[in-house]
Order: C-alpha cells, then structure tokens, then sequence
C-alpha cells in the first residue's frame, strides 16, 4: 500500500509572522483522516519572518525534532539549553515530564524555513533532555543519513521510540535505494525539489505513506532534499 499526501491537500495557518503547513492534524486544522501515521504526530513546514518567533511555551511526553532548511532558528528552554539551529544542524528535545522553550528567527533581515517534527515517544512521564548535531546531508551525497534514532545508531541524536529518521541529499538523475520490512511502515517526505518514489511522482511538501512493501527506491528528477521515517507498525 501507497498513499499520496499532496503538499497542497495539507493542513495552512498563516499568521502574517508564520506561514505553516501541517501534513498532519495540528492546533486549528482537524483532519480525522490524517492524525499522524504510526508514532509520527507531526509534520509542520514553517517558514517565520525576521526577528519572529513563538514566545515560550510548554509541552510534555513527546519527542520534538526540528530540521531546518534555510536560514537559522534560536532556541531557549527551562532546561537551561540556549543554540542557534542552521541548515545541517538537527535537533531533539524530549518534553517528558515537562519543559518550556521559545524559538525565535536569528536573522533580522532573513526568514527561517524548517520543519518542526513530533513523535510519540515509547514512554511517557521521562525526564526531559536536549541534543543538537550537525548532520549536513549536503556533505554525502546520494546516501542516507540517519538523523535521528531509537534504534543506537552512531552519530544521530537519540528519540525515545523505536525509529529511525534518515535525510538525504540527492543529485539530479540519481537513484537512492533502501530495503524496506514488511512488518513495519513507512513515511517518505520531500523537503526540496522532485523526485520519483515507487512510481510515484513526489514534489517540495508531498509525503508519501508506505506499508506492505519490499522496497523503496527514490529518483531525483532535479537536486532534491528528502527524509525518510523508518517506523515500527503497531501504533
């Protein structure tokens, strides 16, 4: 089974300081049909304006991650944590129990585009924590990185669940593979540019919903950004 999530068909909130996109249910748009898929909760493209941001605010039990695309995020939290996120960083907080934080554009002139990322962690009522890394798929081309895991893979940041986050960075006319489980499920995402995935004609905001299947294989139609969400398939 395949199922297409046009970029268009998503969830808008424009604030005039934020332009968001959620392929999920998320704050005002309710969509029964798309709550999330599997421990993946969110996936909400935002672009913020210069010198904006989202003063401090809470959240609890979930594993947040955010990758940004252009431009640079600041970051504060209760748990005394102060970064700037840049293209190629990626970062994890994980609320458990509880934790404050603000994110603000650094720039005053440039706007931020990124992709805020929730999932569902295994456990809930854990202590809260923070990871950055820089991970710059640019740098390794027509290859996965894992960004993020449960799983230990070596030099991701850490989630409390059992998945793995892999980025990529593929040139033009080039073919990614990647060996799929029948017993778990799959959630391919185009941050940048177009690419041809099973068959399947994917461009910049479009997700692509993968069960029962052996494989994957991935074409860039021009140089395109995509991630890949390696989940397990019982939630």
């Amino acid at each position: 089974m395949q199922t297409l999530r046009k970029a268009d068909q998503r969830g808008t909130a424009n604030f005039g300081w934020l332009n968001s996109a959620h392929s999920f249910s998320f704050g005002s748009y309710f969509d029964p049909e798309h709550m999330g898929f599997g421990p993946l909760r969110v996936i909400n493209e935002d672009r913020v304006q210069p010198a904006k941001g989202f003063d401090t605010h809470g959240h609890r039990d979930m594993e947040i991650l955010t990758y940004v695309l252009d431009g640079a995020l600041a970051h504060k939290d209760s748990m005394g944590n102060g970064s700037v996120i840049e293209r190629g960083d990626v970062q994890r907080m994980s609320a458990g129990t509880g934790v404050t934080h603000s994110e603000c554009n650094d720039s005053d002139s440039d706007s931020v585009h990124f992709l805020q990322i929730w999932i569902e962690p295994a456990q809930v009522g854990i202590d809260p924590s923070y990871e950055q890394q820089r991970i710059d798929v640019r740098d390794t081309p027509n290859r996965w990185r894992v960004l993020a895991s449960g799983r230990g893979k070596a030099g991701a940041v850490r989630v409390h669940q059992d998945i793995d986050l892999l980025g990529a960075w593929i040139e033009a006319n080039q073919t990614l593979a990647y060996e799929l489980d029948g017993g778990r499920q799959y959630w391919l995402q185009v941050a940048r540019g177009s690419v041809e995935a099973n068959g399947q004609t994917l461009t910049e905001g479009d997700g692509l919903a993968i069960r029962d299947q052996k494989a994957l294989s991935v074409m860039a139609r021009g140089d395109a950004e995509v991630l890949l969400f390696d989940l397990p398939a019982s939630m």
